[in-house]
């Protein structure tokens, strides 16, 4: 994020200085209003490029982290119905061993 504030600090310190080399340039007034729009518009154009990109990567990353939390969760599901299924297992021998004792003490 650190990179972005920096990139867009720059894009606009280009933009004024841009803008006020073309204010303080010796042309006629609407020369220089058609400066200013032509420099506005491709910074607009610049800003929404940078945009674009920046939505992308993020578009990337959520999808990447909700493919990883889907499969961590499979896992998680996964290992929970094995647990259980020991589970069960130990607790049907301790119910045998149980029914064993009682015949035997019977």
């Amino acid at each position: 994020m650190k990179t972005g504030k920096i990139l867009l600090g720059v894009l606009a310190g280009v933009a004024v200085g841009a803008t006020l080399g073309i204010l303080f340039a010796p042309d006629k007034g609407s020369s220089t209003r058609k400066k200013i729009a032509k420099k506005s518009q491709d910074f607009a154009d610049e800003l929404e490029g940078k945009y674009e990109d920046f939505i992308e990567n993020i578009t990337e990353k959520y999808e990447d982290v909700k493919e990883k939390a889907t499969h961590l969760a499979e896992k998680a599901k996964q290992k929970a119905e094995e647990l259980t299924e020991k589970a069960k297992q130990k607790a049907e021998k301790m119910s045998e061993k149980s029914k064993y004792r009682e015949e035997v003490e019977a």
